[in-house]
């Protein structure tokens, strides 16, 4: 059975949001390693960082979730939250629950972004979905410091994005049983 991951893709459709560059697919090549290891102080650093530039570049999405943790973190070299937004969202379009969790924290913290509960909250959920515990609880502590309002907002979004999710489950089904 093929998993199915709910991306942050649908929330940009259902938002209007044209920040993800359509016209650019990513370039999924086999070049080596499509991940990176978590960047550690060493002689090779240097070399370990090229290499995982190159695969995040390319499109893969662990090597994009480990470039925002590096960058987020800022262990070794100075914290950019803006470095680390963009790599999280990168590897978030993609459905990588980690790197949703660790944008929807962002959102929920005001690093780097304006704090914007609502959004936060959809992103959590959506990474909770795709199998992180950590967001799941997240998104439930978030829920209670949220008002009527921000949690109906954010409760109208993710009601929006599964309907729409539910009608091209069942279009991909017709389409199916029509071949």
């Amino acid at each position: 059975m093929k998993a199915v991951h709910l991306t942050l893709f649908a929330l940009l459709l259902t938002l209007g949001a044209t920040s993800a560059r359509s016209d650019e697919p990513p370039l999924l090549i086999d070049a080596g390693p499509r991940t990176c290891q978590p960047l550690r102080e060493g002689p090779t650093l240097a070399a370990d960082l090229k290499l995982c530039i190159r695969q995040a570049e390319l499109g893969h999405a662990e090597a994009q979730y480990q470039l925002g943790n590096y960058w987020h973190d800022g262990t070794l070299a100075g914290q950019d939250f803006n470095k680390a937004l963009h790599w999280y969202e990168q590897a978030s379009l993609q459905g990588h629950a980690g790197a949703q969790y660790r944008l929807g924290l962002m959102f929920a913290h005001g690093e780097g972004v304006a704090v914007n509960r609502p959004q936060a909250y959809v992103i959590l959920k959506m990474s909770a979905i795709n199998g992180s515990d950590e967001a799941f609880d997240a998104s439930d502590l978030l829920d209670a410091q949220m008002s009527r309002d921000e949690l109906k907002q954010a409760n109208d979004v993710l009601s929006h994005i599964f309907r729409r999710y539910l009608r091209h489950i069942q279009e991909q089904s017709l389409h199916s049983d029509s071949e």
